[in-house]
């Protein structure tokens, strides 16, 4: 899709954050654009602000982990612009930092997984037969995270990475089946969002903060608080998006971290254990990996 001019694009979580950043520089791409979100308010400003400047767009409240609620919005969306030429499955939660892969509840998996893998099917599973019947082209880009490339990162980790298998599943299917859609995973390092306070829109109430204090936790949340604080402006991430739907890029890569990545693959060919992907220089009290 070299040409997105007056195309139509869907932007779940597209309230803020990355899913703004796209929304934002689809916009310069003089795109029509429908923007889902599960944040009413966020989703009321954003789409007042962006009609103020001049902008086509439309705002959907949706819970992507609701296939009842994605289809309202592919609805919706027909109903504005008639059309969808660009799915971006965007929307997702970082999920709990407390405790370990067997302590967190069912509730928490449950969650993490409703929205970040469950929600990229659901879009899937509304969008792509409009996009197929279209017959013209069209492209679907799956936000995933440096997260699915390199292992750890509990249950958002395993989130991402299933989200980086289906959009590979994806894309060989629709190459055979319709040629015409392109796809693309979006794998983010650092970037300056709201992740890190994904839990205000959790559907339960919230839960209290641990009593507990856990140092190497509470170091760790910090760093990673750091990190968003000096990440990539979303704006650039969406200009790096909008590149990659026209030149029709499958990995969508955002920081020079390759270098992670094919040492991850060098294990994995190798056999060897994934606690040696942490950097040089990176100590964790009681965690000595073995000699290889």
């Amino acid at each position: 899709m070299k040409d997105l001019n007056r195309r139509v694009a869907v932007v779940t979580g597209g309230a803020s954050g990355i899913g703004r950043g796209m929304v934002e520089a689809f916009i310069g791409e003089d795109m029509k654009v429908v923007i889902g979100d599960i944040e009413e308010p966020a989703l009321d400003n954003t789409v007042a602000e962006l009609k103020k400047e001049g902008a086509d767009v439309v705002g959907v409240v949706c819970d992507v982990s609701n296939q009842t609620s994605v289809n309202a919005m592919a609805k919706a969306a027909l109903d504005a612009f008639g059309a969808v030429h660009v799915l971006c499955n965007n929307a997702g939660v970082a999920g709990s930092t407390d405790g370990t892969s067997w302590e967190r509840s069912v509730e928490d998996w449950n969650w993490v997984m409703g929205v970040n893998l469950n929600g990229v099917a659901n879009g899937i599973r509304a969008f792509v037969p409009i996009m197929i019947e279209q017959g013209e082209d069209a492209h679907v880009v799956n936000t995933a995270s440096m997260a699915g490339l390199i292992p750890g990162g509990g249950t958002y980790g395993v989130s991402k990475s299933a989200c980086v298998a289906l959009s590979e599943g994806l894309f060989s299917e629709l190459a055979l089946a319709a040629p015409k859609l392109g796809v693309s995973v979006l794998c983010p390092g650092w970037v300056r969002t709201r992740i890190a306070e994904s839990e205000r829109n959790r559907p339960e109430a919230p839960r209290e903060a641990p009593t507990e204090s856990q140092p190497l936790r509470d170091l760790m949340r910090k760093a990673a608080e750091a990190a968003l604080a000096n990440g990539l402006d979303p704006r650039e991430v969406g200009n790096i998006v909008v590149n990659a739907i026209k030149t029709r890029r499958f990995y969508i890569l955002t920081h020079p971290w390759q270098d992670m990545i094919e040492h991850h693959m060098q294990n994995v060919i190798e056999g060897r254990d994934p606690v040696g992907l942490m950097p040089p220089g990176i100590e964790l009290p009681g965690l000595e990996t073995p000699e290889q």
